[in-house]
């Protein structure tokens, strides 16, 4: 089973953007909610630190929740 729920990936990039959780899309592309390269960069290297095997540029080329979710085996 994944570490990796759609809740946990919303919450991290929320994080990020110093936004709240809920307010995250699932289906939109983040960059356009302030989401840079450098931030992704950090969530790249956080969810490879912990077993995932996604690299920057699979996150880059679709910057959604729902996407990344399923790189990352989110139940």
């Amino acid at each position: 089973m994944s570490v990796f729920t759609v809740e946990r990936i919303r919450a991290e990039v929320a994080d990020l953007l110093g936004e709240d959780p809920e307010e995250i899309p699932v289906d939109e592309n983040l960059v356009d909610w302030g989401l840079d390269s450098i931030r992704l960069m950090t969530l790249a290297e956080r969810w490879r630190a912990e077993g995932a095997e996604v690299a920057f540029v699979q996150l880059a080329e679709r910057p959604a929740v729902e996407a990344w979710a399923e790189l990352l085996g989110a139940s």
